[in-house]
């Protein structure tokens, strides 16, 4: 069911001009593939039932989707043993869940949702100052239309302050004002009250020392477990998706699907090598040995590096 899905949401993704990379068979993966159109990127989750992300998993996905300078996203069918409501924006730990029909409305039919679950139900986002504009046009107080609703009056005073309403509450006030008072939900910028905060791993030696030697010529490094690379390494001109290990065949396997993910975030793909390598390029990504990078002086010496081989390099895989 699973895997039906995700190539519906592939099929949805390229009829509206987005470039994929190639699907994440890696496993732990916090994210399945990434998409993107112009400024838009996309870091995409696909569950059958969308309490299968973990809160481990979704912190990282998070983490990397604001290093990244792109949008976390699941794509579900089921919650809680429910089918996932058409237009209704789900909460997975601070990531937005959807379903394949509102993925579809969006991209290809322009929709946007306007629900999203919470607690206690399904709410809206009221445009606070439509709403006592409204008011005032059709010269009803608070108390009157506090009483047409069967709220309270400050219930109304707070709906024209921005907060959000019920489905419910939301319809019948359209209907009194005869007017749109809804704000569609901007899928893609959903800011999460918890700002995330890189998950703690467990370092291999290996590990520790090439994170250690990134820190030193002037990167600034996020561990990651759940993803294809091991880190994710940053300076002011560059971001790198960073592999470490020995040269072996599920390393090249690695270094492939990295090279796809690079192509399409628009970031750089390497991987430093414990002991001796047989390449210098796998795909997109640049091999280097860990030898090499103990013998640079700062970024911009590894930067230049990784340009330099790309051109030289004779050993594509």
């Amino acid at each position: 069911m699973r895997e039906l899905l995700l190539y519906r949401v592939l099929d949805v993704l390229k009829r509206t001009g987005f470039i994929t990379s190639e699907l994440c068979d890696v496993r732990p993966r916090c994210f399945d593939l990434v998409a993107r159109r112009g400024h838009i990127l996309l870091l995409l989750k696909v569950l059958f039932n969308i309490d299968g992300l973990n809160m481990s998993s979704a912190k990282e996905m998070r983490c990397l989707a604001e290093r990244l300078v792109s949008s976390p996203l699941v794509i579900g069918e089921r919650t809680c043993n429910k089918p996932l409501e058409n237009g209704v924006v789900y909460i997975r730990y601070g990531i937005p869940s959807v379903n394949l029909q509102t993925l579809h409305d969006l991209f290809i039919s322009g929709i946007p949702p306007l629900i999203y679950a919470a607690p206690g139900g399904l709410y809206v986002n009221i445009d606070g100052d439509a709403l006592r504009e409204a008011r005032m046009r059709w010269k009803i107080s608070l108390g009157d239309l506090a009483s047409k609703l069967g709220v309270s009056r400050r219930a109304i005073n707070k709906y024209e302050e921005g907060m959000n309403a019920t489905v419910d509450v939301a319809l019948k006030l359209e209907s009194i004002l005869d007017m749109a008072l809804l704000h569609p939900i901007d899928l893609l910028h959903i800011e999460s009250q918890n700002p995330p905060s890189p998950s703690q791993k467990h370092l291999s030696p290996i590990e520790r020392a090439v994170f250690m030697m990134m820190i030193d010529i002037g990167f600034e490094v996020l561990p990651v477990v759940h993803a294809p690379f091991n880190a994710l390494s940053q300076d002011k001109t560059a971001t790198i998706l960073t592999g470490v290990g020995k040269y072996t065949n599920h390393m090249i396997k690695r270094a492939k699907l990295m090279g796809s993910i690079s192509d399409v975030a628009n970031t750089q793909s390497v991987f430093i090598i414990e002991g001796t390598s047989k390449s210098l390029q796998i795909g997109n990504t640049t091999l280097m040995e860990r030898s090499e990078l103990e013998a640079l002086e700062d970024s911009g010496e590894f930067v230049t590096l990784i340009q330099s081989r790309k051109t030289e390099s004779p050993n594509y895989i």
